[in-house]
Order: C-alpha cells, then structure tokens, then sequence
C-alpha cells in the first residue's frame, strides 16, 4: 500500500480522476487520499473497477471521518489505552480473567507501551508475533494475542486507528491432550486417603466428593449453599456465587443419587442453615497432592474431578447435550463430545465385545 500519492495531481503516474480519488496510470488501481485535520490519510482501493472503488472511497472516507481530530489523540500511546480498556472490562470480567488479561497487556506493553497508538501498525503486530511467539505456550500466546487485537479494536472505536493492524494476526493451534480422569477405585482411594490424614483435610475430601457427585467448576462448588439445594424437588441451583459461573447463568441441575447420597450424609453431620456454605474451604490443590503421592496415584486437579463426573455419565450412556447440560456448556454437547470422544469409543469396544450370540448349534 503506497503512500507516495502525491498531493498534486498532475504529478505522475497518479491522475487524480474525483474528489479523493486517484488512478494510477501504469496499474489502472485506485486510489484513495483523505485530508482530516490538517493529515492526509492515504489507501488503496485494490481495484480497477471504478463504481468498486467509489463504493470503497466511501467507505474509507467514513473511517476517516470516525477518526478524532484532537491534536492529544495522536499523542495517545499504547499503554495508556490499553490500560483504559483494561479498567472498562474490571466490572465484566471475573477476579482470575481479569488477572490473566492484566498479564497480557503488561506483557504487551513491554514491547510497544511507549510507542503512540499510530505507531502500532500490521509490521509492529507481525513483528510482536514472531519474536514473542515461539517462546510461549499456545494458550498463553492466544491470551496475549486476543489482548493485542481487543485493545486495538478499542482503539478504533475511539477513533485512534482506521483499522486494527492485529486483525489478521492468527492464532496457534493448541495441542490436544486427553484428560487425566482417576478410575472408580483411584477416586475412592483419594478420598480416604484425605480422611486419614486428620481433621485439616476432612474438608478437603468433602470438596473432592462434591466436585466428583455434582460436575462443578471449581468456583462453583466452593460457592455453593445449603439454601441452593431443593431436597423436596430433587434439584439444585449453581449461582457460582458473587462471581457468577463461567457463562453467567445460574443452571438448575437434577439432584443426582450420589450426590444426593453424600449430601444427606453431611446434612446429617453438621445440621446446617440454608445460608451456609456446604464446604468451609476454597481449594484442596495441596492437600489432594500430598493424598495422591501417600495413595501412589497420579496426580489429580480439581479439574480432574469434573472430567470423572463426565466420564462416569459417558459410561452410563448419558447423551453429550444432557451432560452439557449438566455442567454448563452453552455448545449442546459439543465440547464434551470432542474432549471425551474417546471415552465413548473406548467403552463402545467394550460393550461390544458383550454382543455373543450365534444361531449356530454348538
């Protein structure tokens, strides 16, 4: 894209042929130039079709025309919007999203926060891509990228840029892993190992089953209150609490029997009110690791929990949509089908392999 359309239009090889408009004489492609605020703005219109280009002239005109005429605008650098769109995605975003997304403009800001707004162009963003690409895993590169391009947006609803230079920055695929899921018997294993090693982490195993009964985020679980649970019609309510679940809606979940089970149990043991919470603790990542390396057993998440919850549904042939439905996916199933299809083939073999019968006569 040329900046050498000349401001006379004599001047050869650009023929100026409208208001804004320019040909070039050798190519035949158009060619805009726009003048906002004392700066000629310059593009071109990548056709030689002229009613095409005097659809684009006008187009680019209204971009132009977005743009702020304020003499402090092109003085703006990249760390003072970025850090003003960071402030307006506080109230939207989660405690954890909003770190995450705060890291990412730091990181950005490393390399061009001191450049203008104006500056940041598509070479800056090619040039961001490759040195800071290949040292970072795919999902913390997607994070800063998708920072980089959000921030850029902002900018040109502000009417900073005519256009985000990060657009067509790709992001990299992220590697596929199969989940680490315990077996029935590892599970039970984790679980009394976290009663056995005293009083500190009984509450521990308490959030390791309910994680396990009910499919929960973890936040989810940890938020949860006695009120939230509807013993007479057999369901429960996740709110996620103050900070809402992931897709911020609440979801009414049928009260399955283990689940049910282990809370009539609990209930039991400590009598609570509606408006307690059924665990006293916000994580058990230390305590679950020191019981898996007592127990001899991988090591387990809280995460892992929810990925037993799905697999224990896949084996009793549970639909994905009713599962997605279960633990908050808005896909109708899809994601559980994609990360759990190998469950699902993996026992569709073994039930295979119960499909013995013949009319031959032995």
């Amino acid at each position: 894209m040329p900046d050498d359309i000349p401001s006379h239009p004599n001047s050869s090889p650009f023929q100026k042929v409208a208001e804004c408009l320019y040909r070039n004489s050798s190519s035949g492609v158009y060619y805009a130039l726009v003048k906002r605020g004392g700066k000629q703005h310059r593009r071109s219109l990548r056709t030689k079709d002229r009613k095409v280009a005097d659809r684009f002239l006008s187009d680019f005109r209204q971009k132009v025309g977005r743009l702020s005429k304020t003499s402090s605008a092109s003085h703006v650098t990249f760390r003072d919007l970025a850090e003003r769109w960071l402030e307006t995605m506080r109230a939207h975003l989660k405690p954890s999203s909003f770190r995450r997304r705060e890291t990412s403009v730091g990181q950005l800001c490393a390399v061009m926060g001191a450049m203008t707004i104006r500056q940041v162009t598509t070479r800056t963003c090619e040039e961001w891509a490759a040195k800071r690409g290949p040292g970072l895993q795919a999902s913390t590169y997607n994070n800063e990228r998708d920072t980089l391009r959000v921030v850029l947006a902002y900018a040109k609803r502000e009417g900073l840029l005519l256009d985000n230079p990060a657009e067509l920055i790709p992001r990299r695929k992220l590697p596929r892993r199969s989940p680490v899921i315990p077996t029935r018997e590892q599970f039970v294993a984790l679980v009394n190992q976290l009663r056995e090693m005293g009083k500190r982490c009984r509450e521990a195993a308490v959030l390791v089953e309910l994680l396990a009964y009910s499919g929960m985020r973890l936040a989810e679980a940890t938020s949860m209150r006695w009120g939230d649970v509807n013993f007479e019609n057999n369901r429960f309510t996740v709110t996620g609490g103050d900070t809402g679940t992931k897709n911020h809606e609440a979801r009414e979940v049928p009260l399955f029997p283990s689940l049910r089970a282990f809370l009539d149990r609990i209930k039991v043991e400590t009598s609570p009110n509606p408006e307690d919470l059924i665990v006293g603790i916000r994580k058990a990542r230390r305590a679950m690791e020191k019981a898996c390396e007592e127990a001899k057993l991988p090591v387990f998440t809280h995460h892992t929990l929810r990925h037993f919850f799905v697999s224990n549904a896949i084996e009793l042939n549970v639909d994905a949509k009713t599962i997605a439905a279960w633990v908050g996916h808005k896909d109708g199933g899809l994601l559980v089908a994609k990360t759990y299809g190998h469950l699902r083939d993996t026992h569709s073999r073994e039930m295979a392999q119960r499909m013995q019968f013949s009319a031959t006569r032995e």
